[in-house]
């Protein structure tokens, strides 16, 4: 007896894409489309954001050793302003990348399969591989080059470049939103962020500060983490004025704040 004609409901449909797969499409695109933008077109490419910071640090660390006969710590002026400069660095990278990450996307987040936060996370990726690699080789360099006998203590390094990345994406989810609602915020931004060169432990320990200054610099974030990637590098430094929690605070806050902002008003923007 033959059987019945299959309706169209029981004829078996190709599976479609998930969303988490199509995300993670969309952010392998947008992530290599910034390689080949921002790094495949100038002479050099990724050899800069190794360059850039090596060289102001060879710089600082010569000035200094003109002035002083040996660094806060250790022997070495070029780890010790290494291990300062290169964590303001990822901070400043991440928190303006990130930050113009809708702007640079614009074109492509009309696209239906292309969500603002594709974009974000592209730049978040990008810009923290760039910025964690040119820094394992700047720091790895300086140990050879000068073959220092260190003890690392590797918990305290991941726990600074976490943190750090964590601070980077969550001021940068919130200029992401300033940027574009206020176009003044970005000029205000570099205003704001020169003086982190100089209130961010790179130059100085926190210790070696008057009581005043330290009680005014406590509230800022990144000399924490300096203070904490420090620890890491040199055994017989113990700072007590880390806060983890304090840290993380600071980091988790603009965070919620600015994906929230770009959730709600994300098409807005796209329209100014």
């Amino acid at each position: 007896m033959p059987g019945k004609a299959p309706e169209i409901g029981d004829i078996p449909q190709p599976a479609t894409e998930s969303a988490g797969a199509s995300a993670l499409r969309c952010i392998a695109a947008l992530t290599l489309r910034e390689m080949g933008t921002r790094y495949g077109r100038r002479p050099g490419g990724y050899v800069w954001a190794v360059l850039q910071p090596l060289g102001i640090i060879i710089i600082i660390a010569f000035a200094f050793s003109l002035l002083a006969k040996s660094p806060a710590l250790g022997t070495s002026f070029l780890l010790f302003k290494a291990t300062g400069m290169l964590v303001l660095q990822t901070f400043n990278a991440l928190g303006s990348n990130v930050g113009r990450a809708m702007n640079y996307s614009r074109a492509l987040l009309f696209y239906p399969r292309v969500c603002w936060i594709d974009a974000v996370i592209a730049r978040f990726l990008l810009n923290t591989l760039v910025s964690l690699t040119a820094a394992c080789i700047i720091l790895t360099g300086i140990v050879l080059f000068e073959d220092l006998k260190t003890v690392l203590d590797w918990g305290r390094i991941f726990l600074a470049i976490a943190l750090i990345c964590a601070l980077g994406f969550g001021v940068g989810c919130l200029n992401c939103y300033l940027f574009q609602r206020f176009p003044v915020w970005e000029d205000i931004w570099g205003i704001v962020t020169a003086p982190l060169f100089v209130i961010s432990g790179v130059l100085f320990l926190y210790e070696d500060l008057p009581p005043f200054a330290q009680d005014i610099l406590w509230y800022n974030p990144i000399m924490h983490i300096t203070g904490l990637m420090r620890e890491g590098f040199y055994p017989v430094y113990s700072p007590g004025y880390i806060s983890v929690a304090y840290t993380a605070a600071c980091a988790l806050v603009p965070m919620v704040v600015g994906l929230m902002l770009l959730r709600q008003y994300h098409r807005d923007l796209l329209y100014r």
